[in-house]
């Protein structure tokens, strides 16, 4: 049985943890060879081991334009191409209006939208035909979350971004653009947010459970296994959309 990434080459940025290193994990599985990159090289390395000799590990922080041209020169040097980039690099912090500063702002805009508009730009050169990239938007630029503005905000940005590069890149290089827009995902980041308290934690993920119709929050593979459909030619007309992958929040 033919695996739907045979032979293709990833980039999965933020792939040390949580969906990034499961959605790399699937690539491996489909059969690409995968590039991760995070910020910290202790943990990014023991991820690419985790999922085996087709991960390589590039540590980059997505916000430094050197570190992603040394990744960019480095895949072109090894493989000439990206077939997939799923641009997850990002984060951000809960703070209510009133209380937001400049340091937060800062922060949350650098790592989410100038990372993944400087992660495609550079990597655009060497992007093959027909390649697939998709960024990581949330349901959080869709629907209010108390504290979380700023947030939802650069997650709104990158959204737009997809809106406008499906016009931006030559039609006959045939790229596609998408965003996947996960809701309440069981991550550590997702977690971190309520503390380093294990009670507040689970509180944090019951409370948003709630939320969604389906009952429950997320788990890193259903997001992707999702990211997968949109790497692979099964989605070879989906271009400029953005797939929900939420148990039904952004529908309510």
């Amino acid at each position: 049985m033919s695996r739907k990434l045979e032979n293709k080459i990833a980039v999965v940025t933020g792939g040390s943890t949580g969906i990034g290193l499961e959605t790399a994990r699937q690539f491996a599985l489909e059969g690409a060879t995968v590039y991760i990159t995070g910020r910290r090289k202790a943990e990014l390395d023991a991820a690419a081991a985790s999922i085996g000799p087709q991960a390589i590990a590039v540590p980059v922080d997505s916000a430094k334009l050197g570190d992603l041209q040394h990744l960019a020169d480095r895949i072109k040097r090894e493989h000439g191409r990206v077939d997939v980039l799923f641009v997850n690099a990002g984060g951000g912090s809960m703070l209510p209006l009133g209380e937001i500063t400049e340091e937060q702002f800062d922060d949350t805009f650098n790592r989410n939208v100038k990372g993944t508009l400087f992660t495609v730009q550079t990597l655009l050169p060497i992007l093959g035909e027909g390649a697939s990239v998709i960024l990581t938007g949330s349901t959080a630029a869709t629907t209010g979350t108390p504290a979380f503005s700023v947030y939802g905000a650069s997650k709104a940005a990158v959204r737009a971004f997809v809106r406008n590069w499906i016009l931006d890149v030559d039609k006959s290089r045939r790229i596609r653009f998408n965003t996947l827009s996960p809701g309440p995902t069981r991550t550590p980041g997702l977690v971190d947010l309520a503390g380093p308290d294990a009670t507040q934690q689970q509180g944090l993920l019951d409370a948003l459970a709630a939320q969604v119709p389906l009952g429950r929050v997320g788990e890193p593979v259903e997001i992707a296994r999702a990211a997968v459909f949109l790497a692979s030619d099964d989605a070879s007309f989906v271009n400029g959309t953005e797939l929900f992958v939420d148990g039904g929040l952004a529908q309510v």
